[in-house]
């Protein structure tokens, strides 16, 4: 197994800074993801411990030995794209041993790890078909299968799921992360779907315009964001964020509507309050909002509403009888929210 290093790592196209100085290290047999929007530099951090980027400034290490300027077949790594890659001309057997075959591995070698790996994954019975005669999700598994057929230190995955259906995502992320539990082998998975992230990963590592804003274990991000950024990344339906002041005794929020808390930041301070939609329970002491959206969703219902100028989501337990246009009152739980300074974006 192995572990993997990126020590101050940086990367540039022409005059463009792309990652500015990327430092963290996975453990070996750790299940780390790399999350964050369209152009964070999560793929092509990927891409640089491939070895299919060079590497601007930094190094990268598998195992503790640097492996800047070794060739991708010398990596010992493997790769499951987001498009599959898979030979159309080969059969499912012959797409999972074509590496071994290229290492000039004997065939009975070739046979004996193709057959286990088809028996982990489920596709003994399909190896001799070809990739047009399988399911999307029959090409994602035979993908893993040439990867796993490697036996590889480190397992790569480039958003593996992001061409299946909603349904199917489901099902594969479980079985990717059976299948990484039962192997053992470290890997390294970048998504842009934080839901992905927050229920396959041991650690999560949230990137932002080229640098990391936090990692650490899912929960961990969820319970305690260091910043606006992962507050509202980490989390599905995404964190409220509302303008504050501090006065005695609680908040002014907007409309003037007084929230009591305890806080010890300075009077007149201004910051920005986040809460989850999971956290807005209704009460009749609350907060005014006027209903924007209803979604019921049969055990429990998506509420949008217009709070004062700024739309705000809950997620409620059951149904309500409120239509849209209707008011109702709504409030934070208590030590649910979380204070941001507005400037900086940093949790205070």
């Amino acid at each position: 197994m192995g572990n993997v290093s990126f020590n101050d790592v940086r990367k540039k196209y022409g005059d463009i800074d792309v990652l500015h100085g990327i430092d963290f290290e996975i453990e070996d047999g750790e299940f780390a993801i790399l999350v964050g929007p369209s152009g964070c530099g999560k793929s092509t951090l990927l891409r640089m411990l491939a070895g299919l980027e060079d590497i601007t400034h930094g190094t990268i290490s598998i195992n503790d030995k640097i492996i800047n300027d070794a060739p991708p077949k010398q990596r010992d790594i493997a790769m499951v794209f987001q498009s599959y890659a898979l030979y159309p001309h080969m059969t499912v057997a012959q797409n999972m041993g074509f590496s071994m075959r290229l290492a000039k591995a004997s065939k009975t070698e070739i046979a004996k790890r193709v057959s286990e790996a088809a028996e982990i994954i489920g596709l003994t019975d399909y190896l001799e078909r070809y990739p047009r005669q399988l399911s999307g999700g029959q090409r994602q598994r035979v993908a893993m299968g040439r990867a796993i057929v490697r036996d590889p230190t480190v397992f790569l995955f480039d958003e593996p799921l992001s061409n299946l259906d909603a349904k199917l995502r489901v099902q594969m992320r479980a079985e990717i992360k059976s299948l990484q539990q039962r192997l053992g082998t470290t890997t390294v998975y970048v998504t842009h779907d934080q839901v992905e992230a927050m229920t396959m990963a041991d650690r999560i590592v949230v990137m932002n315009a080229g640098i990391i804003e936090q990692q650490g274990p899912p929960l961990e991000l969820y319970d305690n964001p260091e910043n606006i950024f992962v507050a509202g990344f980490i989390g599905s339906p995404s964190m409220n964020f509302l303008p504050a002041t501090v006065v005695e005794n609680g908040l002014l929020l907007p409309g003037a509507q007084f929230l009591a808390i305890n806080t010890d930041l300075p009077l007149q301070s201004s910051v920005t309050m986040g809460i989850r939609p999971e956290h807005l329970i209704l009460d009749e002491h609350g907060l005014i909002a006027a209903i924007k959206v209803i979604e019921p969703l049969g055990s429990e219902t998506l509420l949008v509403v217009d709070f004062n100028g700024h739309a705000m989501t809950l997620v409620i337990k059951g149904r309500i009888t409120e239509q849209p246009g209707d008011t109702l009152k709504i409030r934070p739980l208590e030590h649910a929210y979380f204070l941001f300074d507005p400037n900086t974006g940093k949790r205070l």
